[in-house]
């Protein structure tokens, strides 16, 4: 586990047993403990939800984001592996790339520089692929039973069954907890919102041209079926609408506070979510931005936002899906700094297993961190580059802490350990380089 977060190069299996110390040992028993499942990622995964929990009160609600990323692969042979659509590509050119589908959970936990403020932790990784399609020659028996796969394949529908066993999970841990979802648009569909677990709320976005409906008016019918759906309202009429004023919240993002324009409508209904289900519906007004210092003031696109309780305060959806973004922070960090999808291998376990593993390694880092610094705390053992001194962050990066870790086990392997340069005389053309080896390994990433 701490071979995965101070290893140096790339994170394949080889790599990680070069970081341990295992060169020169054999290495086929590191390999089945992936390919014959020794290993299991649930209860890695436990042993972070039930520590993230033990850190909440009783009765508060535990807000979690679910989101699928890519990692990209470059083996043909590799299970899981298929072409697929790059996120990335410019928005006037559809670009492909080989890569392996993956959903991960992670969970908010509230606390640091500022009482709103939040950092998401992992709490659930999984390996999500798609059937491999049937050959050209294949029979009709083969072709529907390859659709029938892929729909138990969809993401929706696996990320539904994720979610019902976080609420299994949930349930032993501390029985009766609330549970608040956020999703993006591709997550907000009648298959989630239909097999949505118990004490389960979802804040998902949805189109500005949702079909969305007031309840029924007037009196029920003597006979025949009860209505459930009234006049439409759109999102995109409400934005529009003068009679509805808009309201200003104050939400947390990005280390400072910020006030949103939004209007909200409720209750609502809306044909995927069933006619029995009210929701609320949020119009974000579009932010004002300035692409440079100087430039003129641009505006971005609305987001209408849809949340299944009706209950809930208009403040507290909004920064509760502001938070949603920091796990596209964990993705970023762990394909970056901890190069999760590097692993060279093609047993169908393995390729799930290994992943998994840095992953928990990862969520373990962040929980240990918190505990040992608290929420706004900044590890001491090293002294800021001279490129980042004088900026104050509002909270220490995944970086910042494998720093740490590093410095915690290698520093006194390290000669001169001590030496950092403070404050030296400026020499734009010096004879000649003279490299620091533990500023070197410590301050290394990938």
């Amino acid at each position: 586990m701490l071979s995965a977060l101070v290893c140096l190069g790339r994170h394949t299996v080889t790599g990680l047993l070069h970081t341990a110390g295992g060169s020169f040992h054999d290495w086929s028993a590191s390999y089945r403990l992936f390919s014959e499942a020794r290993v299991d990622a649930q209860d890695l995964f436990g042993v972070v939800r039930r520590s993230l929990l033990g850190q909440l009160p009783a009765a508060e609600t535990l807000v979690v984001a679910l989101d699928d990323s890519l990692l990209p692969k470059r083996g043909a042979k590799t299970p899981g592996v298929a072409w697929r659509r790059d996120p990335l590509g410019p928005p006037f050119q559809t670009n492909l790339i080989r890569a392996q589908r993956v959903l991960q959970i992670s969970a908010a936990l509230p606390g640091g520089a500022d009482p709103q403020a939040a950092r998401l932790i992992p709490l659930d990784f999984q390996h999500a692929p798609t059937p491999p399609k049937p050959r050209k020659n294949a029979s009709q028996q083969e072709r529907q039973q390859y659709r029938r796969d892929c729909r138990q394949a969809s993401l929706a529908r696996q990320g539904v069954e994720r979610l019902q066993a976080l609420r299994r999970n949930l349930d032993q841990d501390t029985p009766g907890r609330p549970l608040e979802v956020l999703v993006d648009g591709r997550f907000t569909n009648r298959t989630v919102l239909h097999h949505l677990p118990a004490e389960t709320v979802l804040i998902g976005r949805i189109r500005q041209d949702a079909k969305l409906y007031y309840l029924p008016a007037g009196p029920a019918a003597p006979s025949g079926r009860r209505r459930r759906y009234g006049e439409r309202a759109p999102p995109e009429q409400l934005r529009h609408d003068d009679s509805v004023p808009w309201q200003t919240v104050e939400v947390y993002a990005a280390g400072k506070r910020h006030h949103f324009r939004i209007k909200t409508l409720a209750p609502l209904r809306w044909r995927p979510a069933g006619g029995r289900r009210d929701l609320r519906l949020v119009v974000i007004a579009p932010l004002a931005y300035r692409p440079r210092q100087g430039s003129r003031c641009l505006y971005r696109r609305p987001a209408y936002l849809i949340a299944s309780d009706a209950n809930l305060s208009p403040q507290q959806i909004v920064q509760h899906y502001v938070w949603r973004w920091d796990i596209e922070v964990n993705f970023r960090d762990e394909k970056t700094l901890l190069g999760v999808g590097q692993a060279q291998v093609r047993h169908p376990r393995s390729v799930a297993a290994v992943p998994q593993l840095i992953v928990a390694a990862y969520a373990w880092l962040l929980l240990a961190a918190r505990q040992a610094w608290g929420a706004a705390g900044f590890p001491d053992a090293l002294p800021p580059p001279k490129w980042r001194a004088g900026r104050c962050k509002p909270r220490a990066s995944a970086l910042d802490q494998i720093q740490h870790l590093r410095a915690e086990l290698w520093g006194e392997g390290l000669r001169r350990f001590c030496g950092f340069m403070s404050n030296p005389a400026p020499n734009p053309s010096p004879q000649k380089l003279s490299c620091s080896l533990p500023t070197a390994v410590l301050y290394a990433s990938l």
